[in-house]
């Protein structure tokens, strides 16, 4: 049985102390290959030096947060785009529009997110969209999109049953972690209605930890974790569910 986690931040501090360990207890646990989502423009470094040390294990992407779009983000945005020419990305990612920390670059984020869905569009690479508390205007900013081919995953997805056809019915996969095993998030009857054919897997390490291991430090290895979670959701067998899902992430990223 093999696994994809399509969202770790394996290269963040939080790891500097084990990352080895780490590592190894996914590739242990089946999870074979580890996605990293970008931040800003210093956090490239740092991922690019893990992707190194694991080759063919670790694959990065590169795109700016909209936690991380500030009066600055056009300049930040133009050095991003330079680097994604030099070096070999999977991913425009993380990207989209976060309301629930901030408000004030409210349009900013609208402005960074659509310019690096067209980025993507010219790339012809997936787009990884970070929601949270903004699937009105994510969906209103990728309408413009339509028809273009482009194709992606809303990570860590937290919307409601139409917001997840929509998502789908666009082209986009749903990206599943930690919060399918909380009791009463709701998540498991989205994922029960969708099915496996639009889902991929992800722990977005270190954060959203699943249970058993709710409140602690989240890591790859805990894929496994969630893969058994949603075999069950689907009454199917761990192996079904991850060949299921390990060909959506291998197809999506071009892997």
């Amino acid at each position: 049985m093999q696994l994809i986690d399509t969202h770790t931040h394996i290269y963040l501090p939080e790891f500097d102390v084990d990352r080895d360990e780490v590592v190894n207890r996914a590739v242990k646990n089946g999870v074979v290959k580890l996605l990293m989502p970008n931040i800003d423009l210093q956090s490239v470094y740092q991922m690019l030096t893990v992707e190194n040390r694991y080759p063919g294990i670790c694959y990065p992407m590169i795109g700016l947060h909209p936690t991380s779009v500030k009066d600055d983000y056009t300049s930040q945005l133009d050095k991003l785009e330079n680097l994604a020419a030099n070096f070999k990305f999977f991913a425009i990612g993380e990207i989209g529009i976060d309301l629930y920390w901030d408000q004030t670059h409210l349009k900013e984020q609208v402005d960074a997110f659509k310019r690096q869905v067209m980025y993507a569009i010219y790339s012809g690479l997936p787009v990884v969209i970070h929601s949270r508390n903004s699937f009105a205007e994510i969906f209103s900013a990728l309408e413009e999109f339509t028809g273009t081919g482009l194709t992606g995953v809303f990570h860590a997805f937290s919307g409601t049953i139409r917001d997840a056809e929509k998502a789908i019915r666009m082209g986009f996969k749903l990206g599943i972690g930690g919060i399918v095993t909380f009791r009463n998030s709701g998540l498991d009857k989205i994922a029960k209605e969708t099915g496996p054919e639009n889902i991929i897997l992800e722990t977005d390490s270190p954060y959203l930890a699943p249970v058993p291991h709710r409140g602690k430090r989240n890591e790859s290895s805990y894929t496994r974790i969630i893969n058994l979670k949603l075999a069950e959701i689907f009454g199917k067998s761990e192996e079904e569910v991850a060949s299921i899902t390990y060909e959506n992430s291998a197809s999506l990223f071009k892997i």
